[in-house]
């Protein structure tokens, strides 16, 4: 089973169930033992749903001996959930331990409709997944179930937010995930973790039903280990949504599905790509913005906390990656004046930090408990906030204004100032760069740095990072791809990231599905079932 099933992907697991080599229940319970085994170690996973998990097993192999039995896309396929998801019964904790107070706790009314997408196409869910307090970091500790490590080696960062799915997944605790991504929580964690990630055009795939870092930023999308596996994972979530009015019309504006149909050898021959300078600069547009209410000391500030320079070795690894992609028939331009630094500039000025609390209410309301609705209700409840840092207040943002007042987006007099004309005007400066240049897309490395080392200070403190300059992806709703693309000197994963027009999300596969097939980068980790932690704490039950 360990031969057969390590890096098993979707398409060799319905082989071996079509072959009757392994029922559902014998290939659910080998996910269940490995992460018995080695949880204790990584902490990917804070809550198992073995004896759940373990039953839809059972179910599944009876109905895989009725007449006229046909399996779905995800049929047998074990997956983790990101712990900031809707499952019904189960708590969302979004990483954080308020959310987890005895008679308080988030327990979910309903699965997400991403969640009953899953199961519809008979994914079985083994575990929920470790993150940060609300996604708001780049690495993976929480108040609720401590430190994730990174597989490939424990001591090292996994990245963030989605650190628990990555090391679930890429571990073989799990053939698939989902993750979340506010600023880069997909696309960075896979690259570090030697993965493949998808940041769908936002509206393709609902996010209701996960409770909001920043709902003008949040997007969801499949973590997995090859390309075809996330083109799978990705047909099945697409779809509108009549609770997120962001998907509503998106079938006529999409490439169509299924998106397998785009893992095409030779995609890449003839295509243009271009690596944004701002990138190579490390200049990282600020996080949620810098509102037009802020001075110009307050936005010097933020611009300077937001710089983030690209890592000699990571650069080394980047400009071999290019190597490969033109050897697989691809132009790849590099040049200072495009999207040069003024873009990350332009792109400081898409202020979301007024509407935090709106995505909150907004959530709370569908997919809240019993107790509370809205952030008003939680306070009632236990007597003390919603942290600012989902509800807004003192100190927003990476320029800590004390004086953002929280508003509705859709009534707002201000939002075309602070939202909506600079977004506009940064997305009309990114298609006008793809026209000028008669590019395809855009490529650069999905992290500037390697993972880091957890166990020592960095720079003189503990690592909030690693670090990435992609999250203006999320504030122009275009997708992204992030890929294998090789590893560094210690072992450690690299991968870079490919983004393009919306909707043009077949497109992305397609050119990461023929550089994988001409690169094979991908390797699984050695793992250790003893480490940092002796006496490591057993996961939640749910």
């Amino acid at each position: 089973m360990d031969h057969d099933l390590t890096d098993v992907s979707v398409d060799r697991l319905h082989e071996l169930y079509r072959e009757h080599r392994y029922t559902v229940t014998e290939v659910v319970q080998w996910h269940l033992d490995r992460i018995a085994r080695y949880n204790g170690v990584y902490r990917a996973v804070q809550t198992v749903t073995a004896k759940a998990a373990l039953t839809e097993a059972g179910r599944e192999d009876v109905e895989a001996k009725q007449a006229g039995f046909r399996p779905g896309p995800l049929w047998g396929v074990p997956i983790v959930i990101k712990a900031n998801t809707s499952i019904a019964g189960l708590t969302t904790t979004a990483g954080w331990i308020g959310y987890m107070l005895p008679g308080h706790e988030l327990v979910a009314p309903r699965d997400a409709p991403i969640v009953a997408k899953l199961r519809k196409a008979g994914a079985i869910l083994v575990g929920v997944t470790n993150m940060p307090d609300f996604a708001a970091s780049d690495t993976t500790r929480s108040t609720a179930f401590g430190r994730t490590g990174n597989a490939y080696d424990v001591r090292f960062s996994p990245g963030g937010s989605s650190g628990g799915t990555v090391t679930a997944v890429t571990s073989n605790l799990a053939v698939l995930g989902n993750g979340t991504d506010t600023g880069n929580s997909i696309r960075m964690p896979v690259a570090t973790s030697n993965l493949v990630g998808i940041f769908p055009t936002r509206g393709l795939v609902s996010i209701a039903g996960i409770a909001p870092l920043d709902w003008q930023l949040d997007n969801t999308g499949p973590i997995a280990r090859t390309v075809a596996d996330a083109a799978v994972a990705l047909t099945v979530l697409a779809g509108e949504d009549p609770l997120d009015p962001a998907t509503i019309g998106s079938q006529s504006k999409a490439q169509p599905g299924p998106y397998t149909q785009y893992l095409k050898p030779g995609a890449l021959k003839g295509k243009r790509f271009a690596v944004p300078a701002f990138i190579l600069d490390g200049e990282t547009p600020v996080f949620q913005g810098v509102c037009p209410n802020a001075t110009p000391e307050q936005f010097a500030k933020a611009r300077k906390n937001a710089f983030t320079p690209l890592k000699p070795e990571t650069r080394a690894a980047f400009l071999k990656a290019v190597d490969e992609l033109r050897a697989a028939g691809a132009t790849v331009l590099i040049d200072s004046q495009i999207l040069p630094d003024s873009f990350a500039i332009t792109a400081s000025h898409i202020c979301t930090l007024p509407y935090l609390r709106e995505g909150t209410d907004k959530f709370l309301a569908d997919f809240g408990p019993a107790q509370y609705h809205s952030a008003a209700e939680y306070e009632h409840a236990v007597g003390k906030r919603l942290p600012s840092v989902i509800i807004g207040g003192e100190k927003s943002g990476l320029f800590e204004s004390t004086n953002v007042q929280q508003a509705t987006l859709e009534t707002d007099p201000h939002a075309g100032e602070n939202f909506f004309n600079p977004r506009d005007k940064v997305f009309a400066l990114y298609e006008a760069e793809l026209d000028r240049l008669h590019l395809d897309g855009f490529v650069y490395p999905a992290i500037q740095m390697p993972p880091v080392d957890e166990t020592m200070p960095q720079d003189g403190r503990v690592s909030e990072g690693p670090h990435s300059d992609t999250n203006w992806v999320n504030m122009l709703g275009v997708p992204a791809i992030s890929f294998p693309a090789g590893f560094y000197e210690d072992g450690l994963p690299f991968g870079i990231e490919i983004s393009t027009r919306k909707w043009h999300d077949g497109d992305l596969i397609g050119w990461a599905y023929d550089y994988e097939q001409h690169t094979h980068h991908r390797r699984p980790p050695v793992l250790v079932d003893r480490g940092l932690l002796p006496t490591a704490a057993k996961p939640l039950e749910p």
